[in-house]
């Protein structure tokens, strides 16, 4: 007697049948890469179970009070963005220099690299939608209020199950 083979398929996201959603964080706080690794994690869409890795199925994040971000110890002084401007162009800033500087770059190069690092994530990085102070300009979108960076919960506030927080 022959089993008859089971019928289960993998679902793969369309293009055209995903329905963004949008959400709005407040920073004020918050430890950057805590707030950068959920955040990515809502951008590239892995919060929802209808994930495909080569379709963009993330959501909107709009961040506000990105000025009132945190670092753990000393890292306004110590930690150091780098970058090459071409011949004889390295450039240094430390973290410190780059809040007075752009406050809305810390945390939009710190998403940045924890996203993919592909053709999709220039896509992905651009329903990033970062403002310094409490306001900011997508109330038609009614985006919904997220609590995110906090020690002990994944993505969309939800508790880590299995570990100690």
């Amino acid at each position: 007697m022959k089993r008859k083979p089971a019928l289960i398929k993998t679902y793969l996201a369309k293009p055209a049948v995903v329905r963004p959603k949008w959400f709005v964080v407040d920073a004020e706080g918050k430890v950057v890469g805590r707030l950068a690794s959920d955040i990515a994690m809502i951008l590239m869409g892995k919060h929802r179970p209808t994930y495909t890795p080569h379709v963009d199925t993330g959501d909107f994040v709009i961040v506000t009070n990105v000025e009132k971000v945190v670092f753990t110890g000393k890292k306004w002084r110590q930690k150091r963005y780098t970058w090459f401007t071409g011949y004889s162009g390295l450039r240094s800033e430390t973290a410190e220099e780059r809040r007075e500087k752009d406050p809305a770059a810390i945390l939009t190069e710190a998403v940045r690299r924890m996203l993919p690092k592909n053709r999709l994530a220039r896509k992905m990085l651009s329903k990033l939608k970062v403002y310094v102070g409490p306001e900011h300009p997508h109330q038609a979108q009614q985006p919904e209020p997220l609590e995110l960076g906090r020690k002990g919960t994944g993505a969309l506030g939800r508790p880590l199950i299995g570990r100690n927080s």
